[in-house]
C-alpha cells in the first residue's frame, strides 16, 4: 500500500480557511448521516432486490410508477442481470426467495407487490442516500453538491480528507480563496457527472468527495509537476518511504485508475470513473486558471494582502499595475528598489510586472531575486515557492550564494535527499565559485547522514585537493574525513547477514 505522507511545499502564506473549513463540513456531516446511512442502505437495497426478482419472474404483475420506473431503469440498463433474475433454475438468494417460489395464486403475488411497492415507497423517500447521494439513474440537482460531503466509513473519509489537505492548502495559498471554493464545488459536479457518463442507469447511490479530491490532484501536477511527494510504502509489515516527483506519481495514479475503471467496472465498490473523470476536470481548469494569467493575479492579490505595509510607493504602484499602466509602475519600482533594495514587496510588484508585459527573462531574474529576499527574510517556504517558479518558467541557475542558502533549508528540515540533489546541482554549475565547495561539503555531510562514508570520503578527499582557497574549511574537512574512515571501518567489522543470529 502506497500512502502520500508529505511533499516538498508544507506551509502557506496564510490560514488555509477554505480547505480546513471543507474538512470540517465532511467531518461533521459524516458523524450525522453515517449511523443513519448504515442502517438504511441494507433494507432499501433488500426491498429493492425483491422488487427486481418478483418482476423478472412474474412480469403480469402491476406495478406502481415509482416501481415501473425503478424496473424498467434496470431492464434498460442491466440487461443481464434482468434475464438471470427471471431464471426459475437460478439459486434462490435469500429466504424470501424460497418462500415467494411457493407462491402460486396470482392475487398472494400481487399482494406481496403490492406490500413491497409501499415499502420500498417508505424507504426510498426516507432514504439519505437517494435524497442526497448521485444516483446516475434519476440525477437529482441538489445531489451534485450533497454527495461530495457523505462519507460510507471512516477509512472513506480520512483517505479522502488526508489528500485534500495535502493538495488543497497550497492551492488555495496559491489560487486564492474565492477561485479555490469555486474550483472545489465545480470539479465534484464534474466527476460526478463523468461517472453517470460512465454508468448510465445505474442505481446505484455514489457518495465521498474523492471525485473533488481527484480534482485537486489533477490541479497539482499542473501548478507543481516538479514538487517532491515523500511516499511511505508498506510492505510485508515493513514501512519503506521514498520521494518522487508529482509527475511521475500523480500520471501512474491516473493510469491506475483507469486501468481499475476499465477492468473492473461496475464489479467495484469504488467510483474510479468518477476519479478520472475529477482528475481529467482538475487538470483542464488548472491549465485554464494559469494561461489567462488568473492564477499569477490572485497569488499576487494575497501577497499584497499578507505582506504590504501601507507604504504609499508601493500602493501607488500596485494600483498602476492594477489600471495597465505598467510603464510607469516599473518607473517607479525601479528607483524605489535603488533606495530599498531589499523591499520584498517591491521586487514581487516588479515580478508580476515583467509577467504582465511578457518579459520572461526579467520575470526569471526578479524571481531569483525575490528567493534572494525571502531567504534573508528567513521565510524559507517562500523561498522554495519562487525557486519553483524560477524552474517551471526556465531558470537555469541561481546565483551561487542564493542557492546555497537555499539548499541549506532541506537539509534543516530533514528532507535531505532532496538537499543531496541541490548541492550536487549547484557544485556542478559552479565549479570555480567557493559555494562549489560549500555545496560538496553539504553533500558529504549527508552522505555521512545517509550511511554511504564512501562516498563522504571520496567528496572529503575532493574538497582538500581543491585549488580553491579553502584554509578556513581545514578543521571541517579533516573532522569529517576522520568520521568518514571511522564509519567505514564500523561498516566493515560488522557481522554479514549469513553469519548473524
Amino acid at each position: 500500500m502506497l500512502i502520500p505522507i508529505r511533499h516538498d511545499n508544507m506551509s502557506a502564506r496564510r490560514w488555509p480557511a477554505v480547505t480546513l473549513a471543507l474538512i470540517a463540513i465532511n467531518t461533521i456531516a459524516f458523524l450525522v448521516t453515517h449511523d443513519t446511512l448504515a442502517r438504511q442502505a441494507p433494507e432499501l437495497s433488500a426491498v429493492k432486490a425483491h422488487v427486481l426478482i418478483l418482476a423478472a419472474t412474474h412480469p403480469e404483475l402491476n406495478l406502481t410508477p415509482d416501481v415501473l420506473e425503478l424496473v424498467t431503469t434496470y431492464k434498460q440498463h442491466e440487461s443481464a442481470g434482468w434475464t438471470s433474475l427471471g431464471d426459475p433454475n437460478r439459486k434462490p438468494v435469500d429466504p424470501w426467495e424460497v418462500h415467494i417460489r411457493q407462491v402460486e395464486e396470482r392475487s398472494d403475488l400481487q399482494q406481496e407487490m403490492d406490500s413491497l411497492s409501499e415499502q420500498y415507497s417508505k424507504l426510498e423517500s426516507a432514504s439519505l442516500a437517494e435524497q442526497y447521494a448521485f444516483v446516475p439513474a434519476h440525477p437529482k440537482a441538489l445531489s451534485y453538491l450533497t454527495a461530495n460531503f457523505l462519507h460510507g466509513g471512516w477509512l472513506h473519509l480520512i483517505g479522502n480528507m488526508w489528500f485534500l489537505w495535502l493538495a488543497g492548502f497550497v492551492l488555495e495559498d496559491a489560487w486564492g480563496r474565492t477561485v479555490y471554493s469555486i474550483f472545489y464545488l465545480l470539479a465534484g459536479a464534474a466527476a460526478l457527472q463523468f461517472h453517470a457518463w460512465a454508468n448510465p442507469g445505474s442505481l446505484v447511490p455514489t457518495l465521498g468527495a474523492s471525485g473533488a479530491v481527484a480534482a485537486l490532484m489533477g490541479a497539482f501536477l499542473v501548478s507543481f509537476p516538479q514538487m517532491k511527494i515523500e511516499m511511505m510504502w508498506l510492505f510485508l509489515f515493513k514501512r519503506y518511504t521514498f520521494k518522487a516527483p508529482a509527475y511521475t506519481l500523480l500520471p501512474l495514479w491516473l493510469l491506475v485508475e483507469a486501468l481499475y475503471g476499465a477492468l473492473l467496472g461496475k464489479m467495484s465498490g469504488t467510483a474510479h470513473w468518477a476519479h478520472v473523470g475529477g482528475f481529467l476536470f482538475g487538470v483542464v481548469a488548472a491549465c485554464a486558471v494559469r494561461y489567462s494569467g488568473l492564477e499569477k493575479k490572485m497569488s499576487q492579490s494575497i501577497e499584497d494582502k499578507v505582506s504590504w505595509q501601507n507604504d504609499p510607493e508601493i500602493l501607488q504602484a500596485s494600483d498602476m499595475v492594477s489600471n495597465g499602466q505598467l510603464d510607469q509602475a516599473l518607473s517607479l519600482l525601479k528607483d524605489y528598489l535603488a533606495r530599498k533594495p531589499d523591499s520584498v514587496d517591491a521586487c514581487s510588484l516588479l515580478r508580476e510586472v515583467h509577467w504582465r508585459k511578457g518579459d520572461m527573462p526579467l520575470y526569471v531574474a526578479y524571481t531569483a531575486r525575490l528567493c534572494s529576499l525571502h531567504l534573508a527574510g528567513r521565510q524559507p517556504e517562500a523561498a522554495w515557492q519562487d525557486y519553483e517558479e524560477f524552474l517551471q518558467h526556465g531558470g537555469d541557475k541561481l546565483p551561487a550564494q542564493t542557492w546555497l542558502d537555499l539548499c541549506r533549508v532541506p537539509e534543516e528540515q530533514g528532507a535531505v535527499e532532496r538537499a543531496l540533489e541541490e548541492y550536487e546541482k549547484l557544485a556542478a554549475t559552479y565549479p570555480k565559485d567557493r559555494q562549489s565547495l560549500m555545496a560538496q561539503l553539504g553533500t558529504a555531510r549527508i552522505y555521512l547522514r545517509l550511511d554511504r562514508p564512501q562516498d563522504a570520503l571520496r567528496v572529503y578527499e575532493l574538497v582538500a585537493r581543491s585549488p580553491l582557497p579553502h584554509l578556513d574549511l581545514e578543521p571541517n574537512i579533516q573532522s569529517g574525513v576522520r568520521q568518514a574512515r571511522a564509519a567505514m571501518t564500523v561498516s566493515a567489522g560488522a557481522p554479514s547477514a549469513e553469519g548473524s543470529s
